[in-house]
């Protein structure tokens, strides 16, 4: 029996299925569907791909001169409202679509130097370095591993039961909204791990020095959005600093809530470290399925996303082209069908709701 589950018409499953669901031989050959996938794609990358992330680019960058130019009009409130609103599209695909996508390696093939993972550095909080590691290394290692993937509740919320409960998390709710308005705030504090620090899992030393590339690259934005800019419209500096500070908030707000629907809707699990000790590739391809989750949406939306509608297909190849993933989504879907393993899916307000009510849910003893 298929096991698609749509998060609009069942929001959690009494028991989800968990790695082992599977024998060792279903794992190998689900493990050996997804390898071929993966291969034909590789093969078959070329100059349309390129193309593609180039125009999304320049897409950007005249979005975000518009929208600059538009805001030294901004005494008018119509001007004001059309260039924060280019600025905050601009901003939302500098860091979906193109900055997080081209840090994960999908664009390294096309051996460009001004589109690379070791070269970009993106419109956030967060040096590059740093969210490579915390990101690339840790969360997509570790998906949804209590206690090894630091985005289970990002030191801040309990999500899953597997986390122990603690009065302070009774007013996570408060806690889940501030951090998306915050967002890149904490995105900036992730690999410094706070939490670890004070639980004595991290050295002192090194936390400063992450620290200090943390204050560096955050006194730039700031500088950035907050003083450079605004003083170069002189008489309209309170209203381009009300723009970017608009701009920024609405591409805080819309990341964390994308992120937050692709890995903690009521129907996807966390596992424990016990669950993974003998994972293989195989083996970590059906975590990724069963750890994560889509939002159903047209062509604006996965582009607004980065893609990351497509949560499922970038867990399971992360440093593929962001494009390839609409291509891709419905073999996987029917691979994971055959495998009676979960293809969680829904529409971005049915995801928002089945977060929120996890939040409050995870939030009680």
């Amino acid at each position: 029996m298929a096991a698609v589950v749509h998060a609009d018409i069942v929001e959690a499953p009494s028991d989800p299925p968990g790695p082992g669901a599977l024998t060792a031989e279903q794992v190998a050959e689900f493990g050996a569907e997804m390898d071929r996938i993966r291969d034909e794609v590789l093969s078959s990358l070329g100059e349309a791909d390129a193309a593609y992330i180039r125009r999304v680019i320049d897409a950007q960058r005249r979005l975000d001169l518009a929208g600059r130019i538009t805001l030294l009009f901004g005494i008018l409130p119509p001007a004001w409202v059309a260039g924060t609103t280019m600025l905050s599209i601009a901003k939302i695909l500098e860091n979906m679509e193109i900055g997080h996508n081209v840090m994960h390696g999908q664009w390294d093939w096309m051996r460009d130097p001004e589109i690379h993972s070791t070269t970009w550095e993106w419109d956030n909080a967060c040096p590059s370095k740093q969210w490579k590691h915390s990101h690339n290394q840790v969360h997509h290692v570790w998906t949804n591993v209590v206690g090894r993937d630091r985005d289970v509740g990002y030191g801040l919320l309990r999500i899953s039961e597997d986390q122990p409960w603690h009065p302070a998390y009774l007013a996570q709710p408060v806690y889940a909204a501030v951090l998306a308005c915050l967002f890149q705030w904490g995105v900036a504090m992730h690999d410094v791990d706070v939490d670890g620090l004070m639980n004595g899992r991290r050295d002192v030393q090194g936390a400063r020095v992450r620290f200090a590339e943390v204050r560096g690259k955050a006194r730039r934005q700031l500088v950035k959005d907050y003083v450079a800019f605004p003083a170069l419209a002189g008489p309209m500096f309170l209203p381009v600093l009300l723009g970017n500070a608009t701009a920024n908030l609405a591409r805080n707000v819309w990341s964390a809530s994308v992120i937050f629907c692709g890995h903690f809707p009521g129907a996807v699990p966390t596992f424990t470290p016990a669950d993974v000790v003998a994972e293989d590739r195989a083996g970590w391809y059906v975590r990724q399925v069963i750890g994560s989750a889509n939002i159903s949406g047209g062509r604006l939306l996965h582009l607004m996303t980065g893609n990351l509608s497509h949560q499922i297909e970038h867990h399971l190849f992360p440093d593929l082209p962001s494009n390839r993933y609409p291509q891709i989504a419905p073999t996987v879907r029917e691979t994971c069908e055959r495998f009676g393993l979960p293809y969680v899916t829904g529409s971005f307000p049915r995801q928002v709701a089945s977060v929120a009510k996890r939040i409050f849910r995870m939030a009680l003893p």
